[in-house]
C-alpha cells in the first residue's frame, strides 16, 4: 500500500497556545455553515467541543476570530470577524507555502515507503 505523506502545520505560540489544521478547518466550516454548531458536526465532534475550541480561539489572540449572533426571529449563527478572516487567510497560505517549500522532499518520502510496513501492527518494534 503506498500513497502520498500528508503534512500537517501546527503553530506552537509563546503564550502556549497551538493554531492547527483543526482550528483551521473551524473557521473554514464556520463559514460554509454560518454555525458553530454545525461547523462542529461538519468536523463530527459534539456540540460542546465546537463551543469550547471557539472559545479557545477567540482567546488565543488580542482580537476575537469567531461572532456570535443570538437566535431569535431571525435565527442565530455565528462567522468570523475581519481579524478572524485574515488569520483564516494566512493559516491557508501558510499552509499551501509549507507544501510547496517541501514539494520534493515529500515526493522522495512517498517513494521511499516501505509497502510491507503496516502502522501499528507490532513488526515496527525493535527487537533487537
Amino acid at each position: 500500500m503506498t500513497g502520498s505523506p500528508h503534512l500537517s502545520l501546527r503553530i506552537d505560540l509563546a503564550n502556549g497556545a497551538r493554531l492547527g489544521p483543526g482550528k483551521a478547518q473551524l473557521l473554514a466550516l464556520i463559514v460554509e455553515h454560518g454555525s458553530i454548531r454545525a461547523a462542529g458536526a461538519a468536523m463530527g465532534m459534539s456540540y460542546r467541543r465546537a463551543w469550547l475550541l471557539a472559545d479557545e480561539i477567540n482567546r488565543m489572540f488580542r482580537e476575537p476570530s469567531i461572532f456570535t449572533r443570538h437566535g431569535g426571529k431571525s435565527g442565530g449563527g455565528a462567522g468570523l470577524t475581519p481579524f478572524g478572516e485574515t488569520l483564516l487567510a494566512a493559516c491557508r497560505r501558510m499552509d499551501g507555502e509549507s507544501r510547496k517549500a517541501l514539494a520534493a522532499d515529500l515526493d522522495w518520502l512517498e517513494s521511499m515507503q516501505s509497502t510491507d510496513f503496516i502502522a501499528g501492527d507490532g513488526k515496527a518494534k525493535d527487537e533487537g
